[in-house]
């Protein structure tokens, strides 16, 4: 206990929750890393695209990512409203279930919590890659390295959401900072013409005969990364202090003016000093616009480490919003039961896991590759996006308050645009690797479908009328014993309690045995009738089933059976291994039948 205190902290009290839900300057990290770290790759993922062109493609990277700032106004727009309207929390999940139904609402579900796994599993591995740019040494451990931060995420969220915000707020404020740093130093080079930013920076008016459509959707879709995790402020606002709303929303348009201006500043300057993808990959463009603009001083380092700390803390917007989501659809009967509850420390102890889990393996199949992530990215997030404004917009129609018809026109066009984005993703990423997504996503909604299911197959059995009277069953105890001690003693007494039908039943391997013991019962004479058998074959659980199957038989099914086992419980658990276990065994076959009650009488050895 005292090992787990202090790996784990204090039990907390369910009325010390309060105390745990999140100001704006603690929920900023908590719940943005995700979508501040991804300007750490956003506008090389667009760059990566155009590049398969040539370099003269680059010019375009500032008019895409114009149009993802564009698409990250709309989205932080209408999740204002999705905060308004669901203050209880839930996001998309919650309006796609209220609003189309609870089919739509299992797949927004799914589609979250598969980009709460890639979320991870991308943002460790970029975080890594922003290392080895510094330290190329590091490269041959990228995977090792990777699941050493995931497990501290796991560990640092088991904790507590306080504790983990604490440990996170300093890291991502000295990221924000770094990075407007940066921004303003490269837009001061560009203005004034002064280091290497002297590259002429315009927005081209006419597309090549060699940059086709398809080329610039792709690198659309790429840079659209940086779009991913804004939605978690409104799946968490019940974690933030009240007024939880205001708050959650104040939130929300930080984020959204954070993130235009970094991801916008840091495409600026890249084409400012005239930065190219690195071909072997061990660089990041982030990594080259700061040697640019700094050179390999000590600021580079800041930011590398910086841009590493915030890209590895990205993944704790998902453990924190994988859980509270896997907890959401729990209470509806859409994912086990467990992931409803929390732990000792107020947390969801299994979404935290499970997450850890999941992403880890994605790290180890995908051999901590970004490139190789992205394309899986963001579907499934643009999927709930588009489900969460459609819900909206019924929403709006059907309740008709104030100002619905700009509500409605506000969530119609992030539905249009948003389900725009999951086409273009669809098809561009397809064959390099976005099946993948879209194959298990069907998949995940069958199984949670037959979750579902399963739950209300239960339910329905478990229903009683409360104006019924409970029925009386009379029953018959039946002991196996394997001898006369002290735990017979004690089953016997308690079974005494119960009935006065009992009777004992003994296994014997040869005929001289079964005398001995007929002999020595009748000499102690506890009350109980003693049936004898036996074994040929020296087995016990033939005969018991075959005795429990007589003594069903000869009563009609009026009486119920319960088997009573008589089981003594070791001091240590290696002492078990000295024993024959055969109350266990016997419990194990005859928990699968429907007509007997199996129950077990301990007694505990001191030593």
């Amino acid at each position: 206990m005292t090992f787990k205190r202090l790996l784990f902290g204090r039990p907390l009290k369910t009325s010390e929750a309060e105390a745990e839900k999140m100001p704006i300057w603690k929920a900023l990290p908590i719940l943005s890393s995700d979508a501040l770290s991804s300007v750490a790759y956003g506008t090389e993922m667009i760059l990566i695209e155009l590049a398969t062109v040539g370099a003269f493609a680059f010019a375009f990277s500032l008019p895409v990512a114009i149009a993802i700032i564009l698409l990250i106004t709309i989205l932080i727009i209408s999740y204002r409203q999705v905060i308004d309207a669901y203050p209880q929390g839930g996001g998309a999940y919650m309006v796609a279930k209220e609003n189309l139904g609870m089919m739509w609402g299992r797949l927004a579900g799914v589609s979250l919590l598969i980009d709460y796994t890639l979320t991870v599993a991308v943002s460790i591995s970029a975080g890594v890659l922003a290392i080895t740019s510094a330290f190329p040494t590091a490269l041959p451990y990228i995977v090792p390295i990777g699941l050493v931060f995931i497990w501290f995420m796991v560990w640092m969220n088991l904790r507590g959401l306080s504790e983990a915000g604490n440990v996170f707020a300093f890291p991502t404020y000295i990221f924000i900072f770094c990075m407007l740093t940066l921004v303003g130093k490269g837009l001061f080079d560009w203005l004034t013409g002064a280091s290497q930013a002297t590259h002429h920076v315009t927005i081209p008016t006419e597309l090549p005969a060699s940059l086709t459509w398809f080329v610039l959707l792709k690198a659309f879709s790429s840079g659209c990364s940086a779009v991913t995790g804004v939605e978690a402020i409104s799946n968490a606002v019940p974690h933030f202090r009240n007024p939880a709303q205001k708050n959650a929303k104040l939130t929300m348009v930080t984020l959204g003016v954070l993130l235009s201006i970094i991801f916008g500043g840091v495409t600026i300057i890249s084409r400012a000093y005239d930065i190219h993808p690195d071909p072997t990959g061990t660089k990041t463009v982030l990594s080259l616009v700061a040697e640019d603009a700094f050179g390999r001083g000590i600021f580079y380092y800041i930011i590398q480490f910086a841009t590493m700390t915030i890209l590895i803390l990205a993944a704790n917007t998902a453990f924190n919003g994988f859980p509270i989501l896997g907890s959401l659809m729990a209470q509806d009967k859409n994912m086990p039961r467990m992931f409803a509850n929390r732990g000792d420390r107020l947390a969801f102890n299994y979404g935290i896991i499970t997450l850890g889990v999941l992403a880890s393996i994605l790290l180890i199949v995908f051999r901590g590759r970004t490139e190789a992530l992205i394309p899986l990215y963001a579907i499934g997030v643009f999927l709930s996006f588009t489900m969460a404004q459609v819900g909206l917009v019924l929403k709006w129609r059907k309740d008709k308050s104030l100002g619905w018809q700009r509500k409605a026109i506000i969530n119609g066009i992030g539905a249009v645009v948003t389900f725009f984005v999951v086409i273009i993703f669809s098809v561009t990423k397809f064959e390099e690797g976005a099946w993948i997504v879209v194959v298990i996503t069907p998949i995940m909604l069958w199984v949670i479908t037959r979750i579902s299911k399963h739950y209300d197959s239960v339910g329905k059995q478990l229903k009683i009328d409360l104006a019924e009277p409970i029925p009386i069953t009379d029953t018959i105890i039946i002991i196996p014993v394997a001898g006369i001690h002290k735990v017979v003693v004690s089953t016997i007494s308690y079974a005494k309690s119960l009935t006065p039908n009992i009777v004992a039943f003994y296994v014997a391997f040869t005929p001289e045995d079964a005398k001995k013991m007929e002999q020595r019962w009748e000499e102690w004479n506890p009350g109980v009738r003693l049936v004898v058998v036996t074994s040929r074959y020296r087995t016990l659980i033939k005969p018991l089933i075959e005795f429990i199957e007589r003594i069903d038989h000869h009563y009609h099914h009026e009486k119920k059976v319960t088997v009573l086992l008589p089981e003594f419980i070791t001091h240590k658990w290696w002492h078990r291994l000295l024993h024959n276990q055969s109350a266990f065994r016997i419990r194990t076959l005859l928990l699968n039948r429907k007509d007997v009650v199996v129950s077990t009488v301990p007694f505990h050895l001191k030593n």
